[in-house]
């Protein structure tokens, strides 16, 4: 176990963590080979935008600009012997800046909408997880009333539990959500 971990006691050497459910390795499997799917469906296109992305927001990008932008600015103060000056007003050097920022921001933004694109489909299956999930602790909810109204346990009789049964509606859930605060029905 590393040193850091070691202070933390919630953290057990690998060799002593208990196995995970076969249900969680499904999942994670599934959630793998949908993340590699998603990768090569990936068009040409795409993954040369989140290429330069990667690269732009790395920190061999920021040495690569210190160098080029550093020399560049060297060089054209005179500061360097027997290098005659190409860009002495500094007027290309903010050109090319600022191109190079209109296409960095335009390919950050196509990785950005993309990565929007997949977390929309996260939220959607988040959803759909959610409501399948009330829908089953409804049903077992129901369930479970009636076993203690059958076996007459007093909290059976909860006036709560029979608003509790009820599927929820996501239309109608949505519909409120939307409504400007303090609006009720």
């Amino acid at each position: 176990m590393a040193a850091a971990d070691a202070d933390r006691p919630d953290r057990v050497a690998p060799e002593e963590e208990p196995p995970v459910a076969g249900v969680v390795d499904r999942n994670i499997a599934a959630l793998v080979r949908r993340r590699r799917e998603q990768k090569f469906a990936t068009g040409l296109q795409d993954r040369i935008a989140d290429a330069i992305t990667r690269f732009a927001g790395s920190m061999p990008f920021v040495y690569l600009h210190l160098l080029v932008f550093g020399g560049w600015i060297v060089i054209n103060l005179g500061w360097v012997p027997m290098v005659r000056a190409f860009d002495p007003t500094f007027v290309v050097l903010a050109m090319v800046a600022s191109v190079e920022a209109i296409f960095i921001s335009t390919f950050v933004m196509i990785s950005q909408n993309r990565m929007a694109a997949q977390a929309d489909q996260r939220a959607d299956l988040d959803l759909q997880v959610s409501l399948l999930g009330e829908h089953e602790i409804t049903k077992i909810m129901t369930l479970v009333t009636e076993i203690a109204k059958r076996m007459d346990i007093p909290a059976a009789h909860d006036p709560e539990l029979d608003e509790l049964q009820e599927n929820v509606s996501p239309d109608r859930v949505l519909d409120r959500l939307e409504k400007p605060s303090g609006e009720v029905d």
